[in-house]
């Protein structure tokens, strides 16, 4: 392959093209640490956007602890890409999913006390439950997407319930090493093989980082990876020397300015 034809494997509708949705809520979890308005989770949706993401996907919880209903709102409005909504299964969030109408809203578990997502969401368990709230956001025009393990049971309850994504739990596969990390690897390729044979639009995420995306990013019935809290983590580490010099600067102006003046 050339590297011309490296380059056009990457645009945007390319056969094989991966698509990237960048997670903005841990950019919300640093301004909340401190309250006011930075750094601010709109300003990141828009500079991963102009980088290269698809799409922007923020997590609005019930105790909101990074993303607040003001920045769904605002998501909305200053983005041109897909918006994808997570969400737990519960009145309040159907109803806030409802009124802004993202491109897509993903269903996950959510515990309290959990410092992140812990696992899949119980799709088999929870049919009942789900169902009603599956045919309203279809109804609305909202792509249903549930983030579950690769587990057969759970894909096959997916499809039954109607909901055109499955986005697959890889928390796991990235905290393992070794033969355990392919064991586990094998069983989220499994999993993806099986929901494209249901239909099922397959995404995954959760954990990945630059050392596991790959072998993940290989599995070609997947069409989607969602990434949050590593990006932001190397937005901290990596962008600090810019950030630093780029003070050092003002200061510097400001300094030579007065002097200039005086």
């Amino acid at each position: 392959m050339t590297a011309k034809d490296t380059a056009s494997s990457r645009d945007a509708g390319a056969p094989g093209y991966l698509r990237l949705g960048v997670n903005v809520d841990h950019v919300a979890t640093i301004r909340n640490a401190r309250g006011g308005a930075h750094p601010d989770p709109v300003t990141a949706a828009l500079i991963a956007s102009r980088a290269g993401a698809d799409g922007i996907t923020a997590h609005l919880r019930e105790d909101r602890r990074h993303i607040r209903d003001d920045d769904i709102t605002r998501i909305r409005e200053a983005i041109d890409k897909p918006l994808n909504f997570e969400m737990a299964a519960t009145a309040e969030m159907l109803e806030i999913a409802l009124r802004h109408r993202p491109n897509a809203a993903c269903i996950v578990p959510e515990k309290r006390e959990e410092i992140t997502t812990e696992g899949g969401l119980d799709v088999a368990g929870q049919k009942d439950r789900l169902r009603d709230m599956v045919s309203a956001l279809r109804e609305a025009k909202i792509r249903v997407s549930l983030f579950i393990e690769a587990d057969f049971r759970q894909l096959d309850a997916a499809a039954g319930l109607g909901a055109d994504i499955v986005e697959i739990h890889t928390g796991r596969y990235c905290e393992e090493t070794g033969s355990a990390r392919q064991d586990e690897l094998e069983r989220i390729r499994k999993g993806v093989i099986h929901a494209h044979g249901l239909g099922l639009e397959c995404h995954a995420g959760h954990g990945l980082g630059y050392e596991t995306v790959g072998p993940v990013a290989a599995i070609p019935e997947l069409v989607e990876l969602n990434i949050g809290h590593f990006l932001i983590g190397e937005a901290v580490m990596n962008g600090l020397e810019h950030a630093v010099r780029a003070m050092r600067a003002h200061m510097d102006q400001a300094r030579y300015q007065a002097s200039s003046t005086t």
